[in-house]
């Protein structure tokens, strides 16, 4: 779509996932057996067809640019357009810019060589299935200087409480933007505006001393700016937590949940060349999802297992998530447990966590 381009902006978002979120930002922690949290709105955006995708990062990207590459597995390899990956770079000595304001300023290129006349901007811990063509649409239909996405949530969760939350009226307009943790509106990190409003936006904010777009553009000037809301209904989940990125993570092993996540929506990743998984004679799976590459011998319950993951005989997995290329060890027992990537457990070891609070096994370790 030639009149859309996108911005992922990690600039606010914490690392708060601790062991998970050591040597990496947030939006490459691996999930759902094969992916990483960059994944799903990647695929979002590569689904509108978007003529560009400039992703903002400020820290810990190393593994971020590892995983995206040039672009190729989303389709965003192109010869005008397509993906690019914009570490801070600060190199103006009259730039007076903060926040993710920054990041604009000194990208301005980006948005002006492009043909695209709107700009939609999106995080990466709201995991979701929006189609953007559809807020595109409901944005020109309504007539909006900005529309901002919004689900209600019949229950809510812990992880609700950092999220930002949408007051609208009978016609779908935003009354309201705040942080009261009772209200059920989620703000889904989403909005979509013109290119030439933001751009004047982005001059008069560093001008008057702003940080953040969204808070001292959009937030503060809510009753300037027509503001529209646009409520989604698909799958979603909040990943800001470790608590909530191991609930999530089992929460997948319901069918209804796996299936209204990726059936309508295929979600593209690196291409990796493996093997399939090889389940062995005395292998027992149940209720999990493996990824290929796996060589498995032993016992793997209600589990999510990543690729090239290796359970000897004897060894059970229950509750857990085993991320890529771990070594399980013969007879070696594992309930609620979080293990990232490269981990060797030895034989007869014993591990168990609270099924509220997971214990963490850091990359690369060896127990």
């Amino acid at each position: 779509m030639k009149q859309l381009m996108g911005v992922i902006n990690l600039d606010h978002e914490l690392d708060k996932l601790n062991e998970l979120t050591y040597f990496r930002c947030g939006a490459a922690v691996p999930f759902a057996s094969r992916y990483r949290l960059i994944d799903f709105v990647l695929s979002n955006m590569m689904r509108a067809d978007l003529e560009s995708v400039g992703l903002f990062v400020r820290r810990k990207y190393r593994s971020l640019m590892d995983h995206l590459g040039d672009g190729k597995s989303w389709d965003m390899n192109r010869k005008h357009g397509g993906l690019f990956i914009l570490p801070p770079d600060w190199n103006d000595p009259t730039d007076t810019s903060l926040g993710d304001l920054q990041h604009y300023h000194n990208n301005l290129d980006l948005f002006k060589r492009g043909s695209a006349k709107y700009i939609v901007f999106s995080g990466s811990q709201h995991i979701n299935t929006i189609d953007l063509q559809d807020l595109y649409s409901y944005h020109l239909e309504k007539g909006a200087d900005v529309t901002v996405v919004y689900k209600k949530i019949e229950e809510l969760q812990p992880e609700h409480d950092l999220c930002q939350r949408i007051e609208v009226d009978e016609e779908n307009k935003v009354t309201n933007i705040h942080h009261e943790k009772d209200h059920p509106n989620l703000y889904l990190d989403i909005f979509i505006m013109e290119k030439k409003l933001f751009l004047e936006q982005v001059e008069h904010c560093i001008a008057h001393g702003e940080s953040y777009f969204f808070r001292d553009v959009i937030q503060k000037n809510r009753h300037k700016f027509n503001i529209a809301a646009y409520e989604y209904h698909g799958y979603h989940a909040v990943i800001n937590s470790l608590e909530s990125y191991y609930k999530n993570s089992l929460e997948l092993l319901q069918q209804e949940n796996y299936f209204s996540l990726f059936k309508e929506s295929p979600v593209q990743t690196k291409i990796k060349y493996e093997a399939p998984t090889r389940y062995l004679e005395s292998a027992n799976v149940s209720n999990s999802l493996v990824a290929n590459g796996c060589i498995i011998a032993g016992t793997v319950e209600n589990s999510v297992i990543f690729r090239g993951v290796q359970v000897r005989k004897g060894a059970k997995i229950i509750n857990s998530v085993i991320m890529q290329k771990c070594v399980i060890e013969e007879n070696a027992v594992i309930e609620n447990v979080i293990m990232d990537k490269d981990v060797h457990l030895s034989k007869n070891r014993i591990l168990v966590g609270d099924s509220k609070r997971p214990f963490v096994i850091a990359k690369r370790s060896k127990i």
